[in-house]
């Protein structure tokens, strides 16, 4: 409970550090898979597979919860937007956990399509890795304030502004990570990206789906 006590302290007198800080943290562990620092376990094909199902159940249900949100702050149902919000940023931390685990262990997909819905699914791929990237430092910080201060207090800090930005850039973001999903694994077929498809080549179209 103590320390419990000191974090929200900290966080209610310095939250713009402890965004930095927490942000900090979570492009490092995304960096760092990407650039194979940190060791993960080999995880099988089917895993991976079935992390991308979950990841995208994961995502849509974060983005449920941001737009119940939106709604409760804008009826006065405060404490139910507080719920809605918690849980959209819990299952954020989810997802990151799912998304680390299968990229760190085993590998990324790559959409065989051509021409125009290639590039349109290049599009909006980059807007939602660039938004995702964005939002973490104000997604961070509105939490940070939403935790460390009271409703009234809130009212005299950026939490509102903050939290329009947050909302705006987390739910394009994951709107586009579902629709790309949806376009990757049950529209067209795809493929394992890099060394991944020397391992895959005995599997085959099976995996594909």
């Amino acid at each position: 409970m103590a320390v419990a006590d000191r974090l929200q302290s900290q966080a209610r007198a310095s939250p713009r550090r402890v965004t930095a800080v927490v942000s900090l943290v979570g492009y490092v562990l995304v960096f760092g898979t990407f650039g194979g620092v940190f060791p993960f376990p080999s995880i099988s094909n089917e895993t991976v597979i079935l992390l991308s199902d979950a990841i995208a159940v994961v995502n849509t249900a974060a983005l449920t919860a941001i737009v119940a949100g939106v709604y409760f702050i804008r009826t006065d149902q405060v404490r139910k937007h507080r719920a809605a919000m918690l849980s959209a940023f819990g299952l954020i931390v989810l997802f990151l956990a799912m998304y680390l685990l299968k990229v760190g262990g085993g590998f990324e997909k790559a959409i065989l399509v051509e021409g125009p819905v290639y590039y349109a699914y290049l599009v909006m791929l980059a807007i939602h890795i660039l938004l995702s990237a964005i939002s973490v430092p104000v997604v961070v910080h509105a939490v940070v304030l939403g935790l460390s201060h009271t409703p009234d207090e809130l009212r005299q800090t950026a939490h509102a502004k903050v939290g329009r930005i947050a909302v705006a850039a987390w739910g394009l973001s994951l709107f586009l990570g579902i629709v790309t999903y949806v376009m990757l694994n049950h529209i067209y077929m795809w493929e394992p990206r890099g060394e991944a498809a020397l391992l895959l080549a005995i599997v085959g179209p099976k995996l594909r789906r």
